[in-house]
């Protein structure tokens, strides 16, 4: 395999026309040994191959700079970089992420999960290397689908006003997640049509130079182009054509599956299906029925429908009460609030972890506004994604501190849907309600219908002594411990569901003073200015209460265990246990 003699960018250079084709052949085969064992981002690695060596061909990595926006593409970056045993020797996957890392090598520039970053962080290296009196080349890969997003536009819009080097390779692969729209898209696909020449030019008309490439896996023609542009003077798109999946037909033929997978029967293309019931088929179940008794209820989902239950075939039942506005959540929000202002019903949902590029949306546009908006926050939880990039334990403190939002956290199956569906009808507040992330879990309890009389938390077991807030996810938890305390004690513990992330239960807490001195709050989320700290702040140090608060502590985790995050941040019922009694 030419793979063998590649150890770095330098041994690409050496390779001659056939050799080169060989190489992109093997490094499928290093793709298709990682992710058919270990899962990971697919479509966008097959169809960037040939992509990732003309550059490394061309330009001179890593005094040469690559930022890869989202870093969805960038396994054969890593490949040609030193990093092959990560993709080649299953014992050693977990030596790579499957995101630049700077913390692997000299070759990657930035931890990257984000979408619609690269040219801006690109800019900021063609800066500094300006003011250094440096000559490196600057080289942003960004997809189509990334271009969508806010950041992306405005650094576009920057970038062409700089006379100096700074290359921008669009990948243009027709897809986001799922299908791309937007306007801009029309443009892409006339740029397409015409090889590059039609008048109207998204990237023209913002002051950047351009190339376009059609054949965009033909490594001699990428080469052929990236040597026009290498050591420009000016900011520079190069368009190029790929094809998402390239190289697995499977893949080509059903590109928003195959943009990420779990381990799979290559032959086959067959994925094993999950077992047992999962919250995202169940939403849009739920959000479908709602749907079809009121045209007024909408599903709004930035490039992520897959992970509401918005299939292709859900997306077609839905019509035009579902609205995907690409990768655009900041937009998302704001349309939301409007939305609501003007009579419809609207859900807006994406990951804990993308939320965070709303804030000033939720504050400004929805709360201020008051308008009667859902949010739907995924994956909010220690449980939720595990990468550095994508984490979901930062919410609480973000959200639970905005004016006029009401978060409500649910404990159960049940609890979930009537919240949701409470909160859809409601036309008083702005309401989050944070997705179960533990299990689809049931209760034969009756749960609640209406939530409209904010801040009542549930005591679901009556004790003394000992009272434990268990909050959303980590309810079971609180079962749990409370359980085990009773055994070690003798003593039955008070069990609340508080229900309400931004808001206490006051009536409640004063009367847990009368026979109550310890008070226990799980919450899965970072303890800084979380919940129980809320809790903590309210019966103060001269209360007669002593609080203990059980989250995580404020850290960037990656590719962690979840049973060895719960017990180093002692959130185990035995330490627990041992900490209060």
């Amino acid at each position: 395999m030419v793979i063998d003699r590649i150890n770095g960018p330098e041994d690409v250079k050496k390779l001659n026309s056939r050799e080169l084709v060989e190489l992109a052949s093997d490094i499928r085969e290093g793709l298709f040994n990682r992710l058919t064992k270990h899962g990971g981002h697919f479509g966008p690695n097959f169809g960037f191959v040939e992509g990732t060596i003309a550059l490394h061909y061309v330009f001179d990595s890593p005094r040469d700079k690559f930022v890869f926006d989202v870093s969805h593409q960038c396994y054969p970056h890593k490949m040609l970089t030193g990093r092959k045993h990560g993709f080649f020797d299953e014992n050693r996957f977990g030596e790579v992420t499957g995101y630049m890392n700077p913390d692997e090598g000299p070759h990657d520039f930035f931890k990257i999960g984000h979408t619609s970053t690269s040219v801006s962080l690109a800019c900021g290296l063609a800066k500094a290397r300006d003011l250094k009196g440096d000559k490196e080349n600057i080289i942003a890969v960004i997809g189509d689908g990334s271009l969508s997003g806010g950041e992306a536009l405005e650094a576009l819009d920057f970038a062409g006003e700089q006379n100096t080097n700074l290359i921008i390779v669009v990948n243009d692969n027709q897809m986001s997640i799922a299908e791309n729209h937007g306007g801009l898209y029309k443009n892409l696909a006339s740029l397409r049509e015409s090889n590059g020449t039609c008048s109207e030019n998204l990237f023209r008309a913002m002051g950047l130079d351009y190339y376009y490439e059609a054949e965009g896996n033909n490594v001699e023609k990428l080469i052929e182009i990236f040597k026009k542009v290498k050591d420009i003077d000016h900011p520079t798109v190069v368009h190029i054509n790929t094809l998402k999946g390239c190289g697995y037909k499977v893949a080509e033929e059903n590109k928003e599956i195959w943009h990420w997978t779990n381990p799979f029967n290559r032959a086959t293309g067959e994925r094993p299906s999950g077992k047992g019931e999962n919250y995202w088929p169940m939403t849009a179940e739920f959000m479908l029925k709602k749907m079809a008794a009121d045209p007024k209820v909408a599903m709004i989902c930035p490039a992520i429908p897959g992970n509401f239950g918005f299939t292709k075939p859900n997306r077609d039942k839905a019509g035009r009460q579902f609205i995907d506005v690409g990768i655009a959540e900041e937009h998302g929000v704001a349309m939301a609030s409007a939305m609501a202002k003007n009579g419809a019903k609207p859900v807006f949902g994406t990951h804990s972890s993308f939320i965070q590029r709303t804030f000033d949306q939720l504050s400004q546009d929805l709360c201020i506004n008051k308008n009667p908006a859902t949010i739907l926050v995924n994956t909010a939880s220690i449980y939720g994604m595990r990468d550095i990039t994508h984490l979901g334990i930062f919410d609480i403190p973000l959200m639970s501190n905005i004016p006029n939002l009401v978060y409500l956290a649910p404990t159960n199956c049940e609890e979930y849907f009537a919240m949701l569906d409470w909160s859809i009808e409601q036309n008083q507040y702005p309401v989050a309600v944070r997705m179960p992330c533990n299990g689809v879990i049931h209760t034969q309890l009756p749960v609640e219908k209406d939530y409209s009389k904010l801040n009542k938390s549930l005591v679901t077991q009556q004790g003394s002594e000992i009272a434990i807030l268990a909050l959303g996810d980590f309810f079971q938890l609180g079962e749990k411990t409370a359980d085990f305390i009773e055994q070690k004690s003798g003593k039955k513990p008070t069990l609340i569901n508080p229900r309400y992330i931004t808001g206490l239960d006051v009536e409640l807490l004063e009367s847990l003073k009368k026979n109550h001195s310890k008070v226990i709050t799980l919450e899965d989320g970072i303890i800084e200015g979380g919940f129980g700290q809320k809790v903590a702040s309210f019966f103060g140090p001269d209360g007669g209460i002593q609080v203990f608060n059980y989250g995580f502590k404020k850290e960037f985790l990656d590719l962690y265990e979840v049973s060895d995050v719960l017990k180093e941040n002692r959130l185990t019922p035995e330490q627990i246990a041992e900490d209060v009694l």
